[in-house]
């Protein structure tokens, strides 16, 4: 039994629809607004799944999660290393805290988009690349120490 193109189109879409255009093929988002007459645009809602909500929250928690492992090696490094040790746990502190700030903001600016049923990407692209940035630096900054101030 062979299917041909118009018909898997119409399986994977539903709702009875006919029509073979490229742009509505499988993995394209259904359009937000609808072009009956060419001088009337009629906004159709979008309606938001509450997965995007629980997505947006599993990402907060996964940031976070890891801001309290950097803690805590920071916390570790202020109270069990020498002085090369705290400059670094204080360092990491800095960074960790900056991470839950970031994470907080970031939660807060998708979830106002998501209920703004705003499209468009909900990404970050600057923030991981500062983080990695600012994270890389306080790890040399630690080497650095601990080179030019062995003991």
């Amino acid at each position: 039994m062979s299917m041909n193109a118009d018909a898997s189109v119409i399986a994977v879409q539903g709702h009875g629809s006919t029509s073979s255009h490229p742009s509505q093929s499988y993995g394209s988002l259904p359009p937000t607004t609808r072009h009956d007459n060419p001088g009337k645009r009629i906004a159709v809602p979008v309606r938001v799944e509450p997965k995007v909500f629980f997505a947006n929250e599993r990402t907060f928690l996964s940031w976070l999660n890891f801001a309290i492992v950097l803690g805590s090696l920071a916390l570790g490094l202020l109270n069990f290393g020498d002085s090369t040790g705290k400059i670094a746990g204080a360092a990491f502190t800095v960074v960790a805290m900056f991470v839950m700030v970031y994470a907080l903001m970031l939660f807060q600016w998708r979830a106002e988009r998501i209920r703004q049923r705003d499209a468009g990407p909900y990404d970050d692209r600057r923030g991981p690349t500062v983080l990695v940035v600012v994270l890389i630096s306080a790890i040399l900054i630690n080497f650095y120490l601990r080179f030019v101030h062995a003991e």
